[in-house]
């Protein structure tokens, strides 16, 4: 379980690390985008070779990562227009300026992005003992531009340094909690639920990205976000390939 929390911790850092980069340096929207670019694609690798393939694997025949895939997709967008209509719309947005009132739904929108990964990741100790290094890669990529979009809003609202880290840093703990909620809740489900459950987060994931991070990524990045989403894709099949032989 400590292990579930740390490993966790160590995915969702970024989130931190972004907050803290953002609150000393302004960034220029460009980098930003690159970025992003190239977390999507890093996730798109995992998601496909991390969670999809196994779910396949685990549940041939069954059915149950089809319906695990299209549930998490569909539950990740109900979730998703639901904190919208509290005022988190545009949260990824380098562009936007979160005022007071929208922290909390910004919040709980970055949360919901981060749930599944960290599901995974946990769920990944319970299945192997071990964490898959190419998913760890891409969370914390992908979780960077995030964290300093959002710290960009906060100060553009007028919230110190220290504030705004300390958010992150509860955000951060909330996310590696998850980790542990993943390692401990699933550790009696059958094989066949593991691999739902893990199509599950796939299809989740797979909506974030093409909700936020990759319109987010083109819009700033222009025609280098498709450079390094291709790139991001391949450092991450790099890193399952060296993982697996």
């Amino acid at each position: 379980m400590l292990n579930a929390f740390l490993f966790g911790l160590l995915a969702t850092s970024s989130l931190l690390i972004g907050g803290m980069i953002a609150s000393r340096f302004n960034l220029g929207k460009r980098t930003l985008g690159i970025i992003m670019a190239f977390g999507a694609g890093a996730l798109i690798s995992a998601v496909t070779y991390e969670l999809v393939y196994e779910a396949v694997k685990m549940g041939k025949g069954t059915g149950f990562p089809a319906f695990g895939f299209f549930a998490g997709a569909l539950t990740f967008f109900l979730s998703d227009k639901l904190i919208e209509k509290f005022g988190a719309k545009g949260r990824g947005d380098l562009e936007a300026s979160h005022s007071s009132k929208l922290i909390v739904p910004m919040v709980l929108a970055i949360i919901l992005d981060g749930i599944p990964e960290s599901i995974v990741i946990g769920l990944g100790i319970f299945e192997g003992g071990k964490v898959s290094l190419a998913m760890l890669v891409a969370v914390f990529i992908s979780n960077l531009p995030e964290a300093i979009a959002g710290s960009t809003g906060m100060k553009a609202g007028g919230w110190r340094r220290g504030k705004i880290q300390f958010l992150w840093l509860i955000i951060t703990l909330v996310c590696a909690g998850a980790s542990v909620v993943g390692f401990s809740l699933f550790s009696q489900a059958s094989i066949e639920w593991l691999s739902f459950i893990q199509a599950f987060a796939g299809g989740a994931i797979l909506m974030m990205l093409a909700n936020s991070m990759i319109p987010e990524s083109f819009e700033h990045g222009r025609k280098l976000a498709g450079v390094f989403t291709v790139l991001g894709f391949a450092v991450s099949v790099a890193v399952v390939v060296l993982e697996h032989s």
